[in-house]
C-alpha cells in the first residue's frame, strides 16, 4: 500500500516521529518534577545541619541564607526553615535555612558616646550588635551614652568586637532623675522586644521561653512590668518577657486582644511630672 501511496508512508512515519518525540517530553516532565514522590518535610528548627545532611531519607538540597553568632552555641544548629516544617514537598527541594554560626564574625564598635540612648541602641543594632545593661548614673546628660563595655570591660569607639555581642552601656540619668514608660512588646520576637525596652530607658529581665519554643520563632504573649500606657518605672526598671511559639493569625489576635490591666496602674507621683522629658514616651507599634 506504502508502494502505492508513497505520500501516506511519508505521513505515518511523521506521526510516529511525532508521537516517539511528545512520549519523551512527557517522560522527561514526569521525570523532572518527580510527580508522585513528594514527602512531609519535617520540622528541623533546633537540629543540627550537618546531621539533616547526613540523613539520606530525605533528598533535600540545604541553601544557608544566614548564620547567627551565639557565643553559648557550637554552631550549625538550624534557627528558621523555609519551608516550614509540615509542608509538602517534592524530592530534591531546596530549603533555605538560618544557622547559628560556627565561628564569630568581626565588626567595629560604632562611637556612641554623646548620642541618646535611642540613637545609640539604633546604631547598635545596625551594626549587628545587640544593647546589654544600662547602668544609670548621675550626669546633667540625660539619656545620654557616657560610655561602653563588655564583660566589664571598658569599650572604645573603633574596637573590633565579635558580631552580635551585647553592649552594655551607661547613661546619664539627668539633674532630676526621672521615669520611662513600659513599652508594649506583645508579638514581637525577643530581639525586637529588648530593642524596645532598652530604647525606652529600661533593662531586660529575665527571657522565659515555653517549652518547646525557640529563640528564632517565640514572640512575646506576656510581659511584667505591662503596658498601661501611663504607667511610670525608674530609668533602668528590668522588664521580664514571656515567650512562645505562635503563627501570624495568633500575633494577631495577641495585639488585637489586649487589654490594659487596670491593677497595674501607679500614677506618677506629682513632684516627678515635671521631670518627665517628652522623649521617654515615643512608642513605636
Amino acid at each position: 500500500m506504502f508502494k502505492k501511496y508513497p505520500l501516506l508512508k511519508h505521513l505515518t512515519l511523521m506521526l510516529a516521529v511525532s508521537l516517539g518525540i511528545i512520549a519523551v517530553v512527557f517522560l522527561f516532565i514526569k521525570i523532572y518534577a518527580r510527580q508522585g514522590k513528594e514527602f512531609t518535610l519535617p520540622d528541623m528548627v533546633g537540629s543540627n545541619i550537618e546531621e539533616m545532611r547526613a540523613d539520606a531519607s530525605l533528598d533535600i538540597e540545604y541553601v544557608i541564607v544566614d548564620s547567627v553568632f551565639n557565643e553559648h552555641d557550637p554552631g550549625g544548629r538550624i534557627l528558621t526553615q523555609d519551608p516550614k516544617g509540615g509542608t509538602m514537598v517534592k524530592s530534591g527541594r531546596k530549603v533555605y535555612v538560618t544557622i547559628t554560626s560556627y565561628s564569630a564574625e568581626k565588626t567595629y564598635l560604632p562611637d556612641l558616646c554623646d548620642l541618646s540612648l535611642r540613637q545609640a541602641v539604633s546604631q547598635l543594632y545596625s551594626m549587628g550588635l545587640q544593647g546589654g545593661t544600662l547602668r544609670f548614673v548621675e550626669s546633667p546628660d540625660r539619656n545620654a551614652v557616657l560610655s561602653l563595655s563588655q564583660n566589664g570591660r571598658t569599650l572604645q569607639a573603633g574596637q573590633e568586637v565579635n558580631s552580635g555581642s551585647r553592649i552594655d552601656m551607661v547613661v546619664g540619668l539627668g539633674d532630676e532623675g526621672g521615669f520611662a514608660l513600659v513599652p508594649f512588646v506583645i508579638g514581637k520576637t525577643a530581639k525586637e522586644a529588648c530593642r524596645e525596652i532598652l530604647s525606652s530607658s529600661m533593662n531586660v529581665g529575665r527571657e522565659v521561653f515555653d517549652a518547646g519554643s525557640s529563640r528564632a520563632n517565640a514572640v512575646v504573649y506576656r510581659q511584667v512590668p505591662g503596658f498601661t500606657g501611663i504607667t511610670h518605672y525608674p530609668l533602668g526598671t528590668e522588664v521580664t518577657l514571656y515567650l512562645r511559639d505562635a503563627t501570624e493569625k495568633e500575633v494577631e489576635h495577641m495585639v488585637r486582644d489586649f487589654q490594659i490591666d487596670s491593677s497595674e496602674i501607679i500614677l506618677p507621683d506629682a513632684s516627678s511630672e515635671g521631670s518627665d522629658d517628652g522623649d521617654d514616651f515615643d512608642m513605636e507599634w
